[in-house]
Formats: C-alpha cells, structure tokens, sequence
C-alpha cells in the first residue's frame, strides 16, 4: 500500500468512533466529557507515528488507583524517519456546547510538556490538529487550557478553535525524542 496507504489509514483511523463519551454531567460550571467510569477501554485508541512511517513506540492503558481511573500514555517517541509522536485519542459523541472556553484535565506525569491536539470537521488530513500545552508532574495536579490558546497545525485550517466543531481529544507526546509517562484521570469543558 506504501506510504500514502499509510496516510489514508491515518486519516481513517481519526475519525472511525470508538464508542460513546461519559455521559455529561454539571458540577461547578464544568461539563464532564471524560471521568473514566464504566468501560473507558472501549473509547479510548492508541496512534502512533508509524501509521505514517515513524518509529515511536508506546502503549495506553486504562488504570484505577482506588475509586479514580485514568488513562496511561508511555512510550518512547522518535523524530526518525520523519515521526515524533505518540498518542491516546477519545472520540467525542456529541458536540460541545459553543459557550465552553477551555479543557480542565487532571494530569500526572514525569516532569516534562505533553499535549492534547483537538480534531474537528475541518482537520482533514492527519496531520491537521489544534495543539495546546501542558506540563504533567510526579503529583496529581489540575491545568487548565483555554481554547484561544490552541494552535492550528496546518495551512488549511481556521485560526481559532470553535468548541462546537471538536470531534476528538488525544493526550500526546509530541515533536522531540523523548521518554513518555503521563496520565489523565478527568477531562471536563469549562
């Protein structure tokens, strides 16, 4: 199939659904999309650079310490052969609501940058995304990513990130050779 195989399944695996988000839930001006309750495993998806021809390796697994799941991204990500990331994507069901402004996430990590790259109907091709950063330490902590902070990768795409237009959310190791270790235990809108 050769390369541009490769990209063609890329592009498919972005937009095949992987079953239904959490259901929404209001609490403190927060809507829920991710709290990691009932089969998380069948909404979750591991991508990696070698559906392009990367050579970045890695896992995702959904783990509970207590009454808390979460999702686990590690991995060691390689800029050979043109690559540089590795990622666990979530579908989302349904639209966002237009009034939201940014993600809330519950992270934990070994001290370094991640990202959450967003899809919408007009990402297109895989290498389209809107990219926002955060850095993940030892302990759990709460960050915060507003939507006017995001920036679209790719020439096609329209400046500014519309909430209504998400179709899903990766949590990614991206863009530098490195050792990945980050988890995700709540995804909320505010």
């Amino acid at each position: 199939m050769g390369r541009f195989g490769n990209v063609l399944r890329a592009m498919a695996l972005g937009v095949v659904a992987v079953g239904s988000v959490a259901q929404a839930g209001e609490s403190g001006g927060e809507q829920m999309i991710e709290d990691f309750s009932g089969t998380p495993d069948a909404r979750w998806e591991f991508i990696s650079d070698q559906v392009m021809g990367g050579v970045s390796t890695g896992t995702v697994a959904l783990e509970r310490e207590g009454p808390q799941g979460f999702v686990h991204l590690t991995g060691d990500v390689s800029t050979k052969n043109n690559g540089g990331f590795i990622q666990a994507r979530l579908q989302l069901s349904e639209a966002l609501p237009a009034e939201v402004t940014g993600l809330e996430l519950r992270v934990r990590g070994n001290g370094q940058a991640y990202f959450i790259h967003i899809r919408t109907g007009g990402t297109l091709l895989p290498w389209n995304f809107y990219q926002g950063r955060f850095e993940a330490d030892e302990e759990w902590s709460t960050v915060r990513i507003p939507f006017a902070s995001f920036k679209a990768e790719g020439r096609l795409l329209r400046k500014e990130l519309s909430a209504v237009a998400v179709k899903s959310i990766a949590v990614v190791a991206y863009g530098r050779d490195h050792t990945a270790d980050v988890s995700v235990a709540r995804i909320s809108v505010y």
